[in-house]
Parts: structure tokens; C-alpha cells; sequence
């Protein structure tokens, strides 16, 4: 008896409710969730297939669209700001609030920075130093300045 189209529907809806909580799967959550939507369409218009042909299409396409997806993100990682003779220097634009989030200028575009040091005001026009970057934000320290 084929696997009824409500499983794959009910699967698919835990992984994309785990996804959205916050469950820190490395895109595999969503992928499966993907793959699930595509099985609850297979059940629904060729009910004839076998549960375990079903399963390994599954398997097939949580590796393949997973794959895709490791290959796709390491292109986008590989692309890089290129360090000027400043870079890690940038000036805050907008002030930080107390969760330490705010805006700096960097390389001439503004960007999301997290204050390393949430204890520190960082008011605009303050240096702050570039300490690394997480996607689109920035993580900044207040700049220390040199004594002597």
C-alpha cells in the first residue's frame, strides 16, 4: 500500500517548522522539507508507486538538492570584500542599540555590525575596528587607540 500523501505533507511541515524555530541543520532541513513537498505530489498523482520507491526518491533528492546546495553556498562564500589598505577600519553610521546591533560604513558601503563589546557606547561618527564578518554583519570592536 503506498505511503499516503498526508505523511510526506505532515513531514514536510515539521522540517520547515524545526527550519523556522531555529534548528541549525546546514540547509538540510529545508532541503528534506523541499523533498517532502515533492513526494506529497508524487503520492497525490500516481498513487501506484511503492512506499519504498518512494522513500529512496527521498534519499535521491534530499542528497541531490542538499549538494546543490553546499555547491551553490560555497560559490557565494568564495567571493570576498577585497581587503583595502584601511579595511579594518570603519566608522559607525547609525548608534548601536543595547542589544549591540547597529550600522557602520566600511569600504566605502554601509553594513550590519554587532558591537563585540555591548558595554561600550558606540555613538556615530566612532572608529571601530573590523574583527570579522558573519553573512552581512559585521562583527566591530571599539577601536583602541594606540598609547605612545
Amino acid at each position: 500500500m503506498p505511503a499516503p500523501p498526508i505523511l510526506w505533507l505532515a513531514l514536510a511541515g515539521v522540517l520547515l517548522l524545526l527550519e523556522l524555530v531555529g534548528a541549525d541543520a546546514d540547509g538540510l532541513l529545508l532541503v528534506g522539507a523541499v523533498a517532502a513537498l515533492l513526494l506529497t505530489l508524487v503520492a497525490v498523482l500516481v498513487p501506484i508507486v511503492p512506499p519504498l520507491v518512494q522513500v529512496l526518491l527521498f534519499g535521491a533528492l534530499v542528497g541531490a538538492g542538499y549538494g546543490w546546495m553546499r555547491r551553490w553556498s560555497a560559490g557565494r562564500q568564495a567571493r570576498t570584500i577585497p581587503p583595502g589598505a584601511r579595511a579594518e577600519l570603519a566608522e559607525v553610521t547609525t548608534a548601536f542599540d543595547a542589544n549591540g546591533e547597529g550600522r557602520v560604513r566600511w569600504q566605502g558601503q554601509s553594513w550590519a555590525a554587532q558591537n563585540l563589546a555591548p558595554d561600550q557606547l558606540l555613538p556615530p561618527g566612532t572608529q571601530v575596528t573590523v574583527m570579522g564578518r558573519e553573512g552581512t554583519r559585521l562583527q566591530v570592536l571599539p577601536r583602541q587607540e594606540s598609547l605612545g
